[in-house]
This record gives C-alpha cells, structure tokens and sequence, in this order.
C-alpha cells in the first residue's frame, strides 16, 4: 500500500517560491503516477501537476504551467513541485496523490492514494 506524506509548505510572500515535496513509502514509487493537487478555502480540489512512472510525460494546468514545474527521484522515493514566482491565489493545502501504472492526468478520479497534504499561504 502506498503511503504518501507531503512537506515544504509554509507561508511566503508574493513573488517568493516554495519547492514541496512528496515522500513515499509501503510500495516502489516507480509503479505509481504522482498527482498534485490543491484545494483552496471554500473551492474544490483541482488537479496542478502530474508526472508519470517514469518521469518521461509531465502535465500541468494551464493556469500554473509557467510557474510550477514537477520531478521525481525514485530512487529517493520522492516527488517534487517547484513553485516559482507565487500568487495569493496559489492559497491552498496542497496534495499528493498516486495511482498505479502510468497515466497522467489532472483528474481526482483515478488517484487512490493520497497524503495528508501540506499548507501553502502567500500573503504579504
């Protein structure tokens, strides 16, 4: 069973960045498709980023795209977002998610393994 825990959140001031990270443990990272995902107050929990098994397909939400860049390290069991250049409305908790194989996508749907999540606040 995959167990996932995220850290590297903290509260920033516009323009900073922030490098989260997602430590796996229960099962080899390398089978699993690694989502992020945020959800900020009072809105639904939207899909940001996403890297295959491999690491060879990466997706990002168009919104974030310039600004978030997602890598893992399997032998390190460990997945990384990059968040550059940081908005207050990048305001949320922010997932990680796993699913099995090799897909990459946005929705929330087919990730059944999820962390706990870790608070990103930009404000000045």
């Amino acid at each position: 069973q995959l167990q996932l825990v995220e850290s590297g959140g903290g509260l920033v001031q516009p323009g900073g960045s922030l490098r989260l990270s997602c430590s796996a443990s229960g099962s080899p990272l390398d089978y699993y498709t690694i989502g992020w995902f945020r959800q900020a107050p009072g809105k639904e929990r939207e899909g940001v980023s996403c890297i295959s098994s491999s690491g060879g397909s990466t997706y990002y939400r168009n919104s974030v795209k310039d600004r978030f860049t997602i890598s893992r390290d399997n032998a390190k069991n460990t997945v990384y977002l990059q968040i550059d250049t940081l908005k207050p409305e990048d305001t949320a908790i922010y997932y990680c998610a796993g699913l099995l194989g090799s897909l990459c996508v946005l929705s929330r749907t087919p990730f059944n393994f999820w962390g706990q999540g870790t608070q990103v606040t930009v404000s000045s």
